[in-house]
């Protein structure tokens, strides 16, 4: 789906514990770029490529992918991407998520399942082993991290923000040309409704809200959530409202 010019929302299935979803990754292209925000759960690399297709975007032009954070539906098919894609392919992340990519470090929610792993009942228990599985067969290096605030010099330019709370190393990405933001995960969108990422699932509550409050002084229109897509409306109001609980 065109959102703007140059900028297109995939609509792609998934299946979560099998419960069926939908999450949408962000394509920015240009006449000098094209760019991939975020990659799906592993091994759904065929159908990001369809979709590719059925927009008329050109898939083997790809030249970067930028990762808002480290969870398993943003990063699982990037490896598979990198091997698919003949051309070079830059990987972009905040510098506070590298780690937890390249596989240094155990991503966040694989270590909050560990600790409690005694306690789990089986099916979370099998779903920790598969997202084992699924984080060693994702991991890719890094090859640019980036900074709050930093401006990329794709699609008439791109705000990094830093947004951390749901990830240590959380950012969104803000065109001031169109007055949208890329949510990755710290909103998403329900019935209509933009909505802050539940609790249970961020890194740091705190932060995530103190994150949320920073996103008001941006000019913002829309807004593309990785988990519910396509929010329009007065965003700044609602930021407000998520900021006081509400």
């Amino acid at each position: 789906m065109k959102v703007e010019n140059g900028i297109y929302m995939l609509e792609i299935s998934a299946n979560i514990m099998e419960r069926e979803s939908v999450i949408y990754p962000t394509v920015i292209w240009d006449k000098d770029s094209l760019l991939l925000i975020d990659t799906g759960f592993p091994g759904q690399f065929q159908e990001i490529s369809n979709v590719f297709e059925k927009e008329g975007i050109p898939f083997n032009k790809l030249e970067a992918i930028i990762l808002t954070h480290q969870d398993i539906d943003h990063i699982g098919s990037c490896a598979s991407i990198l091997k698919e894609i003949s051309g070079e392919v830059e990987v972009l992340a905040h510098e506070e998520e590298k780690e937890y990519i390249n596989g240094e470090k155990t991503p966040i929610k694989l270590a909050q399942l560990r600790e409690k792993l005694d306690y789990l009942p089986d099916n979370l228990k099998m779903f920790y082993e598969k997202l084992k599985i699924g984080f060693e067969a994702s991991r890719v290096d890094v090859d640019k991290t980036l900074v709050d605030g930093q401006e990329l010099p794709y699609c008439g330019g791109i705000t990094v923000v830093y947004t951390p709370g749901h990830t240590p190393g959380h950012i969104c990405l803000y065109f001031q040309q169109w007055k949208l933001l890329i949510a990755g995960d710290i909103l998403n969108v329900e019935d209509g409704i933009l909505n802050k990422t539940k609790e249970d699932i961020n890194f740091n509550n705190e932060l995530n809200i103190k994150s949320i409050e920073k996103l008001m002084k941006y000019d913002i229109e829309t807004v593309i959530c990785y988990h519910g897509g396509l929010y329009k409306g007065d965003v700044k109001k609602r930021l407000g409202e998520l900021v006081k609980g509400l």
